[in-house]
């Protein structure tokens, strides 16, 4: 995607990627190993250094550039695997929500000191009865005097361990359809608030993965964020910087590792050549960075679809597919990436089987890569429905003027 930053880009892209070496070794090994359950420092540099938030207005800390440069930001932040990147990005998710629908006052209170490094966010979605059934929740919202009170269970909340506030969802509605009976919620880690570490993960370790548990927790009336019973339409808004951190991330990953094979390849011999001249090799190689590159081309035009506003039907549809592709296109490259390196690429002499076990997790989360095929294909059948100056290619067919021919049921 060289030749289509601008000199900013290639200037935020050096910044990032100067951030990201920065990052210490021992740091990336320890939470793979489980004795570093959460990575503040990381949060708190990358604050430092004003790289969080980076579609948000300067006004709260932000630089306010668009979701292009988020991308360029993520695809670097991207080769440091899932973990770092996920809590990276739950900055810009938690802040989509409050600069779209908080107020003024919620965005100075909350997304402020999370962009400047102080408060660490995390999203309490995903439910026990549900995961892809969002709006099947059943935490649970009710009002009184002064605050509401949350009941109910969270669980595979990323950066749980060291949120200092979470973006929950609860029903506050027993009468209204699902989707406009759930309302979203700022709540403060505090008395009614349990945060438990139980899973052994494949990968994506050291995220302060963990369930929430809201017992009676009370939350400021205040606290809510948009309409009471309107938390579907943030749900909504909130699946593009979801997916789209997400793409970015994958394609990050999957370069990562196609770079260690390629260099790999380009050393180690065998039958007296390198390996690298095997077309067994050598079309792996290719095949990885083509698609490298068409997931990177597809995230980037989905990322203009935003900063465009184009129609939300066709944003939904290009978001969907970078998230699928990208995330599977990832997956696939860092297979390539050990079947070029063989037995050594399955050893940890190589980071090859960390990106493996960590990329597996993008397909599934944030909307498995099946329900990115059912919004896909509605939104397609959507444009497809609508008039078009474009030809109508089937009327050329000999046939064409055949309509007994045309029998559909």
């Amino acid at each position: 995607m060289e030749s289509l930053l601008t000199a900013d880009q290639r200037k935020l892209r050096d910044e990032v990627r100067a951030f990201v070496k920065d990052v210490p070794r021992q740091l990336l090994l320890d939470m793979d190993a489980g004795t570093a359950p959460y990575p503040r420092w990381f949060l708190e540099e990358a604050a430092r250094r004003n790289l969080l938030g980076l579609r948000f207005p300067k006004k709260y800390g932000g630089r306010g550039l668009k979701w292009v440069d988020e991308i360029i930001a993520l695809e670097e932040i991207g080769v440091l695997s899932t973990s770092l990147p996920c809590l990276y990005s739950l900055v810009s998710i938690v802040g989509e929500a409050l600069t779209v629908f908080g107020t003024p006052e919620q965005c100075e209170q909350w997304l402020k000191p999370a962009l400047a490094g102080k408060f660490a966010v995390a999203e309490a979605l995903t439910e026990p009865r549900g995961g892809s059934d969002f709006f099947g929740a059943a935490t649970r919202a009710r009002r009184e005097g002064d605050a509401w009170l949350l009941n109910g269970q969270k669980r595979f909340i990323v950066g749980a361990e060291g949120a200092d506030y979470f973006f929950a969802y609860a029903r506050t509605s027993d009468t209204a359809p699902p989707h406009e009976s759930i309302s979203s919620f700022i709540v403060e880690r505090g008395p009614g608030v349990e945060v438990q570490h139980v899973y052994g993960l494949m990968g994506m370790r050291g995220g302060g993965t963990g369930r929430v548990y809201f017992r009676d927790a009370r939350v400021p009336l205040d606290n809510l964020v948009g309409p009471e019973n309107g938390g579907g339409t943030v749900f909504n808004q909130m699946m593009i910087p979801e997916r789209m951190t997400s793409a970015a991330g994958a394609i990050g990953g999957g370069r990562a590792a196609i770079e260690i094979a390629a260099r790999y390849a380009d050393q180690r011999k065998a039958f007296g050549q390198k390996i690298r001249r095997f077309e067994g090799v050598s079309f792996k190689i290719a095949d990885s960075i083509t698609k490298l590159d068409a997931a990177g081309a597809l995230v980037y035009a989905a990322a203009h679809a935003i900063d465009n506003g184009d129609d939300p039907g066709r944003v939904r549809r290009l978001v969907s597919e970078a998230k699928k592709f990208s995330t599977e296109t990832g997956w696939e490259v860092i297979n390539h990436a050990m079947q070029v390196m063989g037995g050594i690429g399955y050893t940890n002499v190589y980071p090859i089987e960390r990106l493996l076990r960590d990329s597996r997790l993008l397909m599934i989360w944030t909307g498995t890569n099946e329900i990115m095929n059912l919004l896909i294909q509605h939104e397609y059948y959507r444009e497809l429905g609508r008039p078009s100056l474009a030809r109508d290619v089937e009327a050329d067919a000999p046939g064409w003027e055949l309509p007994d021919e045309k029998v559909y049921e």
